[in-house]
This record gives structure tokens, sequence and C-alpha cells, in this order.
């Protein structure tokens, strides 16, 4: 099996695999859903979506953000870790979206990026969930260690990882493959135990013969 080959079957197993699922951050608009994925950063979703069901019920808007108590505002979000820094950001992200956009978030990359605490991963999650824009890879933890276990990057940049990606998947998949690799890595490929045995794709990923020698890689 040629190496574009075993990459196109190796996403389309795993888009199969997760098709009916999405990720899993709850939010009633498009700012929340940003506020969202910057406490996201090292945090679980499980963690963040309990935060923000308190949170949301009194942050609403991007006026509400950028004007809420810093000292409150930050124990409030304590428990998702590096709160000092996530508070500053997204008051001052919210600032921005409110006196510079009308309270309304922006839809380009660009614009998305000038936002304190945002960067490719948090931009391209906004432009995928709230715009339907696929613009790259988003590159977490999970879609990090994944790419380099399945032989799809040596890089550890993130932003050289999706440049990776975004060479050798096609465009229609992006998006697709970016969830099913972040899904993937929370239920199978997981960073200590990686659960190779039950994993779809084991015979299609160089790094399951590493974990479990029994396992053969595919016939090249």
């Amino acid at each position: 099996m040629q190496e574009s080959q075993r990459i196109q079957k190796l996403v389309s197993v795993l888009n199969k695999t997760y098709a009916s699922q999405k990720l899993g951050l709850r939010r009633s608009n498009p700012i929340q859903l940003l506020v969202a994925v910057i406490l996201s950063a090292q945090c679980t979703d499980i963690r963040v979506n309990q935060v923000t069901e308190s949170l949301f019920k009194k942050y609403k808007t991007a006026k509400d953000f950028a004007s809420a108590n810093s000292k409150i505002f930050e124990k409030e979000i304590f428990s998702t870790g590096f709160y000092k820094n996530k508070a500053k950001n997204i008051r001052a992200a919210c600032k921005i979206i409110y006196e510079q956009h009308n309270g309304k978030l922006p839809n380009t990359m660009p614009e998305l990026l000038n936002f304190p605490g945002v960067a490719r991963k948090t931009a391209n999650v906004v432009l995928g969930e709230v715009f339907g824009q696929v613009e790259g890879f988003v590159v977490d933890t999970h879609v990090k260690r994944l790419s380099q276990r399945m032989g799809l990057t040596q890089n550890v940049n993130p932003e050289k990882i999706e440049k990776d990606l975004m060479q050798k998947i096609s465009p229609k998949d992006w998006w697709n493959f970016s969830t099913a690799l972040i899904l993937h890595g929370r239920k199978i490929c997981q960073a200590r135990k990686p659960r190779c045995l039950e994993c779809p794709v084991q015979k299609l990923c160089p790094s399951a013969v590493v974990f479990f020698p029994e396992l053969k890689l595919a016939k090249q």
C-alpha cells in the first residue's frame, strides 16, 4: 500500500467512525464559544462545561465579558487552570469585539488572530463551528499526538503540524478529520495507554506495532 493510499484509508475510516459525534463544548452563541475554546486550553471539555454552566448564565455578550470584574471572573474560571491569563485574554478580546466589531464575532482568520489568547487552533474552531469556514486543522494536544503517532508529521510545532496535514489530506476532509482525531485521541489513542487492540486503524498506524508488537502494520 502506497503512503498516499494509507493516509486516504486512515482518514476515511476515522471519519466514518466518528461521523455522528461532535465536540463537546456547550454554548448559546458565538461569543460564548470563543470563551469556551479559550478556557479549554490545557483543560478538558468536561471541566470547561462544568464551569460555563453557571458562567454563561451570567455572561452572555461581549460587553458582559469585557466589563466583568477581573478578580471575580478569575475566581469563576479558576478550576480551568491558567485562570489569570485566561481571564485577562477573554476580557481583552471581548472588549475589542464590543468596541470595534459592534459586539459581533468577526469571521476572518486575521481578525480572530488579533485577539489576545487566540491562536490558529482557537480561530479554526470558531470559524468552522460558527461560520462553516474551514481554513485549516484544529491542532490541539490530541491532534498533535495522533498525527505524530500515525506518521502524518514529524513536527512538534502546531503550525508546522497543521501545514503538514493540509498538504497530505484533501481540503474536503480537514474539518471532519480534525474532529475525528480529537475524539479518537480522547477515547482510544490516549496519551499514556493507547488502546491499539480496539483501534479501527491499527493496521494503518505505524505506532500500533510499537505499543503492541504482536500487531502487524498492513503490507506496504
